[in-house]
C-alpha cells in the first residue's frame, strides 16, 4: 500500500497552488469547481507520484494551529529532495522569498537532515534530502 494524497483545506487556494508549483515542482491538474457546494480544489502532482489536495470552500472552520505547539490531527508532512545541499538551497530560498523557516538545516536525533518552513497556511513542510 502507499499513501495516495493528503488533502489541505485554504482559504488561499491560488497562492497555495503557487507555493507547491514553484518550490517543490508540483504539477497542478485542472481545478475542480462544485458551485453547488461552492468548493474548488487542485491535485498538485509530484515526481514520486504522491498527491496533495488543496481544497477551498467558504463554510470551512478558518481557526489555525498555532506552529510552534503540538496539536492534534497531522502536525507535518515532508516532502525528500533527493540531496542535502538541496534542502540547504530550498531553505534560504523560502527565507530569501519571505517565508517563515522554523527549523533551520540540521541532523535530527533520528538521523535525518531536514529543515522545517510554513506554507503560506502555517502547515509545516519538512524538507528532507
Amino acid at each position: 500500500m502507499r499513501i495516495d494524497h493528503i488533502a489541505i483545506w485554504t482559504q488561499r487556494l491560488e497562492k497555495m497552488k503557487h507555493f507547491y508549483e514553484t518550490y517543490f515542482h508540483g504539477i497542478a491538474g485542472e481545478k475542480y469547481l462544485n458551485p453547488r457546494k461552492n468548493f474548488e480544489s487542485y491535485f498538485i502532482e509530484f515526481d514520486s507520484g504522491a498527491r496533495l489536495e488543496l481544497m477551498e470552500k467558504l463554510e470551512v472552520n478558518t481557526k489555525l494551529h498555532d506552529e510552534f505547539e503540538n496539536y492534534l490531527g497531522i502536525t507535518h508532512f515532508a516532502i525528500s529532495t533527493g540531496k542535502r545541499d538541496k534542502v540547504d538551497q530550498l531553505t534560504e530560498q523560502l527565507r530569501a522569498d519571505g517565508y517563515t523557516i522554523i527549523g533551520e538545516p540540521r541532523i535530527t536525533g533520528d538521523g535525518y537532515y531536514e529543515s522545517i518552513a510554513l506554507d503560506p497556511d502555517g502547515n509545516k513542510v519538512e524538507i528532507t534530502e
